[in-house]
């Protein structure tokens, strides 16, 4: 981590968002030398891009974002932590596969729930956090209206596209070959089998209320986000398939 390019980064701001690139196992590390760098810099406001639960120490990369929050509150800087769940935006990783051959294929049991959340309303409440005053030393969790197992996203995806659509078991060893083909390393593989793992006995359920309070409204639902993602033709891989459901 290039603490100078860090240095020179902070120089003349008021706040910093911090969101680690996804998965990376020097998360910890990359942390220190971002509030380093704000404390130097005068920082008036350091904001964390943390996620939903990071106290669940069996996914690494939860643990991680815990750890790099312990480094904040320690450094005197006016902080705000954001914890949110799992993006909306990540089944259009698969939307050639949901389109084309009506299969929504997930690495962990269809009747996981999780919570999701659309990243525009992630995007509107760090706004507020950045541009309002009043949210030093909060953590926030940053949940969706409705907790939904695997196989209610697919029905919910054909409700929305007219066409049946599936939620289809994919089997980790076949993820793992998968992933490995798309140049995933070791490290990364293991981190989000260990995710498939945590999901596939407890799934990730949160609470809307604090977004909503943010927001000023009800979060979107899913079926929201789908009906203006089917209305805008997306047809594009945003996010690269295998890391699903993560929140980062």
């Amino acid at each position: 981590c290039d603490a100078p390019l860090w240095q020179a980064a902070c120089k003349g701001a008021r706040a910093v968002y911090h969101i680690c690139p996804n998965l990376h196992p020097e998360e910890v590390a990359i942390s220190h030398v971002a509030v380093e760098a704000a404390s130097r810099a005068g920082v008036e406001h350091f904001v964390y891009h943390s996620v939903l639960h990071p106290q669940t120490s069996t996914m690494p990369h939860h643990w991680r974002k815990l750890r790099s929050e312990e480094v904040i509150f320690a450094s005197g800087l006016p902080f705000t932590i954001l914890q949110p769940c799992a993006y909306m935006q990540n089944v259009l990783a698969y939307w050639p596969s949901i389109t084309e051959r009506g299969v929504y294929p997930v690495p962990y049991a269809p009747d996981a729930r999780l919570s999701l959340v659309d990243l525009r309303d992630v995007a509107a409440a760090a706004a507020r956090v950045l541009t309002e005053p009043g949210h030093a030393g909060a953590i926030y969790e940053l949940a969706g209206p409705q907790p939904l197992s695997q196989t209610a996203v697919a029905a919910l995806l054909a409700e929305a596209l007219g066409r049946p659509v599936q939620a289809e078991r994919v089997a980790w060893d076949a993820w793992e070959v998968d992933a490995r083909q798309r140049g995933m390393g070791d490290e990364a593989i293991k981190t989000v089998l260990a995710m498939f793992r945590y999901y596939d006995s407890f799934g990730l359920v949160g609470n809307p209320n604090v977004l909503g309070w943010l927001l000023g409204r009800r979060p979107a639902t899913f079926a929201k986000f789908l009906a203006r993602t089917a209305k805008d033709q997306i047809q594009t891989k945003i996010f690269p398939v295998g890391v699903l459901n993560t929140p980062q």
